[in-house]
């Protein structure tokens, strides 16, 4: 019987992230924004945390309307702050704003944040063959080209880490095991 990644046996919220989101790529701009703001808001903290609290995070960011977002001002972060349901970390929440507006002027730069995103792996998603997850890295010299991209556009609190993980996220790149019937 194959063998699923370890971390998708968590619960059953990581199970469907694991079958559905992980490692399938997406095009939605919408979608690589409310992705790349939950990565954000993972750093330090468990992937399960993040997923439970994932519909309070849609409730709490206008459902990561960017325009809406982007448009967001100093009442609106005291108020993120105040959301027990959400992260309450103000850099990670400014961080959330500023790249919206990040992804609008984008948006006119490029198209879209899509095509600026995966133009990083030629509009084909990079498919690795790892056995176990210890072979899984952190970030790659790939993902460091894309974190200074995404700074000089930008993006704020988008480290190297929380890259990579935005891209395995969004299906730039396939992590899933060899043994994984995800793969």
């Amino acid at each position: 019987m194959p063998e699923k990644c370890s971390w998708a046996y968590h619960s059953q919220k990581m199970m469907d992230y694991h079958d559905n989101e992980w490692g399938v790529p997406c095009h939605d701009d919408k979608a690589l924004f409310e992705r790349l703001t939950l990565e954000t808001m993972q750093a330090g903290l468990s992937w399960a945390t993040i997923l439970n609290k994932r519909e309070t995070f849609r409730e709490a960011f206008n459902n990561f309307d960017i325009q809406t977002v982007a448009t967001y001002d100093e009442a609106k972060v005291q108020s993120l702050l105040q959301n027990e349901g959400i992260i309450r970390n103000q850099l990670k929440i400014r961080a959330a704003i500023a790249n919206a507006k990040a992804i609008l002027a984008i948006q006119e730069k490029y198209g879209s944040f899509d095509a600026f995103c995966w133009s990083f792996v030629d509009n084909k998603p990079i498919i690795n063959e790892y056995t176990t997850m210890a072979e899984v890295p952190a970030f790659t010299p790939l993902a460091e080209k894309f974190r200074n991209a995404l700074l000089k556009e930008g993006f704020k609190f988008v480290g190297s880490t929380i890259v990579y993980s935005f891209m395995q996220s969004i299906g730039m790149v396939n992590d899933h095991l060899t043994t994984c019937p995800c793969k």
